[in-house]
């Protein structure tokens, strides 16, 4: 197993540079910029970090159909990869920051997956997306969400072609990723219920369409370890609103539930008092209101990696149990101080882990 590393949208592109370049020289594999609606945009986030190193490979974590065009997205994969010769990954998703900012056409909030047919259109931009990536000539391609009419041929592809993985969670995501694209991430899934997500995508492999010679599977993983507890820890409360595991409704909460990490009643509790995880956040205070430490402590246990450095040696142990589930990358989530982070990465992580 691979490990990789996820940085913010919100960081100067030079940054990002600098951070390639310790990752790069670490082993890392991959460094994934987040896209979020009010940061840099992550193609123009990771120019910089394509000139300035020359292996690690660079991901797009996650952008939507439903927020910009595949079209558009495979032109900007491709320019992002010609740069970086040969280098570039996108996860493409359903929902996400931005999708969700934008709504849907009626000014609802909450994106309606079912209503949206996310599958279908991930599929489609996905085999949009490749087929741009491919430099080859297309007369156009006829989808049942996207269309594009008229033909495209990227006459300027020269490097090896980028890398299209979907980010899917529910069953039938992963079973289409599993299908179609050059990998799935994955967000969140705990060291109990990985091994359930990997039978899903691997009992779909054997009705691939074309073989994938390196067929990676990777689990985003929010990383809050630090030198002092206390900072590892309202780092922890503050993020966990947006740990999949916790979100409501279901999925995450259900299987919590099912491994008795907490109890129904507990679980109704988190639904109940979401809006409170989030404030946490927004209000800067990392105090979820509602919730007893002792459940906050539990969440954080299971869906997080976070404590002081004497923590790290537990981590280790569950990495490894994803490891031997099939995992092929375990990508860590840094926040801040991100240039600290990846120093105790390479130093206490990186030895264990090819």
């Amino acid at each position: 197993m691979d490990i990789e590393i996820i940085v913010g949208s919100d960081m100067h592109p030079q940054q990002v540079a600098e951070i390639a370049v310790e990752a790069e020289r670490a082993g890392i594999r991959t460094l994934w910029h987040s896209n979020f609606p009010s940061d840099w945009d992550p193609f123009i986030g990771l120019v910089p970090a394509a000139q300035a190193t020359s292996r690690i490979k660079l991901g797009i974590l996650a952008i939507s159909p439903y927020e910009m065009h595949p079209i558009r997205m495979g032109s900007s994969l491709v320019s992002l990869n010609e740069l970086s010769g040969g280098r570039a990954i996108v996860g493409i998703g359903g929902g996400g920051a931005v999708a969700l900012a934008i709504g849907d056409s009626s000014g609802n909030a909450n994106l309606d997956f079912k209503k949206m047919r996310i599958v279908r259109g991930v599929r489609e931009a996905a085999e949009i997306v490749y087929r741009m990536a491919t430099g080859e000539a297309n007369r156009g391609y006829k989808g049942e969400l996207f269309n594009v009419v008229r033909p495209f041929h990227l006459k300027h592809v020269e490097a090896p072609r980028a890398q299209i993985f979907t980010c899917s969670m529910g069953p039938q995501m992963l079973r289409m990723g599993a299908r179609i694209a050059d990998g799935i991430q994955v967000g969140d899934v705990t060291s109990g219920r990985i091994g359930a997500v990997m039978d899903e995508i691997q009992s779909a492999q054997s009705t691939r369409k074309y073989p994938a010679d390196d067929f990676r599977v990777g689990n985003f993983w929010a990383w809050h370890i630090k030198q002092d507890r206390a900072a590892s820890m309202f780092e922890a409360r503050s993020q966990l609103f947006a740990r999949a595991e916790v979100i409501p409704p279901n999925i995450g909460l259900d299987h919590l539930a099912h491994s008795k990490v907490v109890t129904e009643e507990e679980a109704e509790l988190i639904r109940d008092n979401f809006q409170n995880f989030l404030m946490a956040y927004v209000d800067g205070s990392g105090n979820i209101k509602g919730v007893s430490e002792d459940l906050i402590q539990r969440l954080i246990d299971e869906v997080s990696s976070a404590g002081d450095l004497d923590a790290i040696d537990r981590e280790v142990e569950r990495y490894k149990e994803f490891e031997k589930s099939g995992l092929t990358d375990l990508a860590l989530r840094v926040f801040d101080e991100p240039m600290d982070a990846l120093k105790i990465i390479k130093e206490r992580i990186m030895p264990h882990f090819s």
